[in-house]
């Protein structure tokens, strides 16, 4: 029987589904994985003063601040991911200057290219200095600031369900505002099935998967765009042009983890049609699917869909 509890956690809708004939044995499995999230929204929040996340920004240009070795290696993926990505993922993104972008009020043009380069100056990820022996964050420039908003649901949901995993769950899915993580079978013994979202109706599907161990994420411009002389320009901002990202409408990636699959979707979504492709054909047992603006459908090589 699949028993489900659905709440709002890291200012996100979260559903969480354990498969299991013993409703209290699974109610407390939720209810840990439900503790787990918690926990790491209270170190990656930017929302609270005394968050780890929050430290390593009020330091910024000051002085570096010890973590954790879970924070840290966290930062080290962001870095790496950064590197690979030549940016278009970014974690020092938290540096962004949002007063040129306010895309719930009706946006009638773009700012000028300087404007736009100095709300992301403070942006580069070659500016924040780890430090492996004494697990230290540093951000080089004052004003810098991390965040976690491209890979912190992702991770949350990634941790919630290897620890339900440990705990002896072996079907569930984790679903934090669309970034999902599921493993083991249905009651039925077939694998589950998703929908992917319709970026013009985002409460339809214009396709389903069936996946079994398997997380998928999808970023998207349907919720929170503009458009600007006939154009459609998304809230997601190219961290090294300042500018709002054009072209794409979503972007699903499909992979193992769920961490990897929230992390990689919004840089695919910066880096464009052509790119965004070629960069997941390189990496091994990752999947994408792209919609761009004319509504036609992009897989990368290894997907196949209906």
């Amino acid at each position: 029987m699949l028993h489900k509890q659905v709440m709002r956690l890291m200012g996100n809708r979260f559903e969480i589904s354990v498969l299991h004939p013993d409703e209290n044995w699974a109610n407390e499995q939720i209810s840990s994985a439900v503790a787990e999230i918690q926990r790491i929204e209270k170190i990656l929040t930017t929302f609270s003063d005394d968050s780890v996340c929050s430290n390593i920004n009020a330091n910024a240009g000051i002085k570096a601040v010890e973590v954790s070795d879970e924070v840290f290696n966290l930062i080290l993926r962001c870095q790496k991911l950064s590197e690979i990505t030549q940016g278009a993922f970014d974690i020092t993104y938290g540096s962004l200057d949002k007063r040129f972008w306010n895309f719930d009020t009706s946006m009638t043009e773009l700012p000028d290219k300087s404007t736009a380069q100095q709300a992301v100056a403070l942006i580069n990820y070659k500016n924040l200095i780890l430090d492996n022996e004494n697990k230290s964050v540093f951000l080089k420039n004052k004003g810098m600031r991390i965040g976690f908003g491209g890979i912190g649901k992702g991770y949350a949901a990634e941790m919630a369900k290897k620890l339900m995993q440990r705990n002896g769950v072996e079907s569930g899915i984790v679903n934090a505002a669309g970034d999902l993580s599921a493993w083991g079978y249905q009651e039925d013994g077939s694998p589950w099935t998703i929908g992917i979202a319709n970026p013009e109706h985002k409460n339809t599907v214009f396709s389903s998967l069936n996946i079994t161990n398997t997380s998928v994420a999808t970023s998207g411009n349907y919720e929170k765009f503009v458009m600007i002389g006939g154009k459609r320009y998304s809230h997601t901002i190219d961290p090294k042009t300042g500018f709002p990202v054009s072209g794409i409408k979503s972007v699903t990636v499909i992979t193992q983890n769920a961490e990897m699959a929230d992390a990689l979707a919004t840089p695919v979504t910066v880096m464009g049609l052509k790119v965004g492709l070629n960069f997941i054909n390189q990496l091994k047992q990752v999947g994408c699917i792209i919609i761009d603006d004319n509504n036609k459908i992009y897989c990368s090589d290894n997907i196949n869909i209906s």
